[in-house]
């Protein structure tokens, strides 16, 4: 298994903190793995292995510990004296009222806390109010481009090779497997997985079949503007009667299982976020591909779809730009500062890169702004920087 250096360098100035470190990601995506990574850079830096706790509550030996209480008490045994401990829970949040236990050792104690969940409101209620500014979170993603061709011993990878990971995503547990068809196998029982695990059972959602609809809907149109309108239309073509209120309830809950993200639009002019005509984008493209058959292999919109993650990767806080009658792709925001990107697969003709560079007619301000496509020729012009997708996803983060 591949070192995750890019998600490593943001936790490692925290190790020693009281901030409790909250790591969250989808399903599988490698949480577990990078918490064995940290224990092992704390125990080559001296950290003896006595003073390291660590449970996985998906673990069935640790299967007892259901409620704060419990957790409180199995910790107080293990702790043998006032050293310094790193306590590490993982998927915490099958240990009901957690954020008390886990507020009761970071004020009392000297310990440095971790955390993983795929619940996206790990960080919501009870959480965030007991822990108000005593936490920092890390967004843990599939594997990215450049742990793909890591993990595939790809030195200079080729088209071909960015195609396959635009069709078959990045999940982990995919590059052990040697057919087609078991990466089919696995992604299908993940996607049930997350779906009867970290939505049905979690949420209450009670009407399966709708769930699965919605999110056939989503995973059939990455990238595109989501209208509760156009989706209400489609139930309607299927014969299925929806409220747009159980819509938005049916979203919000497929948003916390984290099998999507949701990027909401950002008004350039006037530099505020807006509440209408959202888009949806997969966590992992593969999930998209063997949901459901009439997946669309519309390769701009999956490579859209992957510089958005790729952009969150790297620490960004993303939107849809709005424009006079349109929009950039993405607006990425960082440390007060500010950078556009366009997305198209291919400039094919002199119209769509009228089309692409020609967005930002009406972004007036100095901050960076680029084209990304899979174009080796360098179609930089006005002082937008074109860059070819591959290169842009091979770069290291810095």
């Amino acid at each position: 298994m591949i070192k995750r250096e890019q998600i490593l360098k943001r936790i490692r100035p925290f190790y020693d903190s009281e901030l409790i470190k909250v790591l969250v990601g989808l399903r599988r995506s490698g949480k577990s793995v990078l918490l064995h990574q940290i224990i092992e850079e704390l125990k080559y830096n001296g950290v003896e292995e006595e003073q390291i706790i660590y449970i996985n509550f998906e673990d069935f030996q640790y299967s007892h510990i259901t409620d704060a209480e419990k957790l409180y008490h199995y910790i107080c045994e293990r702790r043998e004296n006032e050293d310094k401990y790193y306590l590490f829970f993982d998927e915490i949040q099958m240990v009901t009222e957690f954020e008390r236990v886990i507020n009761s050792f970071r004020a009392t104690w000297d310990v440095s806390i971790f955390i993983t969940g795929s619940n996206g409101k790990l960080l919501s209620g009870e959480l965030a109010t007991l822990l108000s500014g005593r936490y920092v979170s890390f967004r843990v993603a599939p594997f990215s481009f450049l742990e793909y061709s890591e993990i595939k011993k790809i030195e200079k990878p080729s088209d071909e090779d960015l195609v396959e990971y635009l069709n078959w995503g990045g999940m982990p547990q995919r590059f052990s497997m040697k057919s087609e068809e078991e990466v089919r196998i696995f992604l299908k029982d993940l996607y049930n997985s997350i779906v009867l695990r970290d939505v049905v059972q979690r949420t209450g959602a009670k009407d399966i079949d709708l769930l699965n609809r919605i999110m056939e809907y989503l995973m059939a149109n990455p990238s595109q503007t989501f209208s509760s309108q156009g989706i209400l239309k489609y139930f309607k073509s299927v014969d299925r009667s929806v409220s747009t209120q159980t819509l938005y309830n049916y979203l919000e809950h497929i948003q916390t299982s984290l099998i999507v993200s949701q990027a909401k639009r950002y008004d350039i002019r006037a530099k505020r976020i807006l509440t209408t005509l959202d888009k949806y984008y997969l966590t992992d493209l593969g999930l998209g591909r063997i949901h459901n058959s009439g997946f669309k292999l519309e390769m701009g919109a999956l490579l859209e779809n992957v510089v958005y993650n790729e952009l969150l990767n790297r620490g960004y806080e993303v939107y849809v730009g709005k424009i006079p009658n349109g929009e950039v792709d993405f607006v990425a925001l960082k440390n007060g500062k500010r950078e556009y990107y366009q997305v198209a697969y291919y400039l094919y003709d002199e119209a769509v890169i009228n089309r692409e560079f020609g967005a930002y007619c009406h972004v007036s301000d100095n901050y960076p702004k680029y084209v990304i496509s899979m174009d080796k020729m360098d179609f930089s012009r006005d002082g937008i920087i074109h860059l070819n997708a591959k290169e842009f996803l091979q770069t290291k983060d810095i």
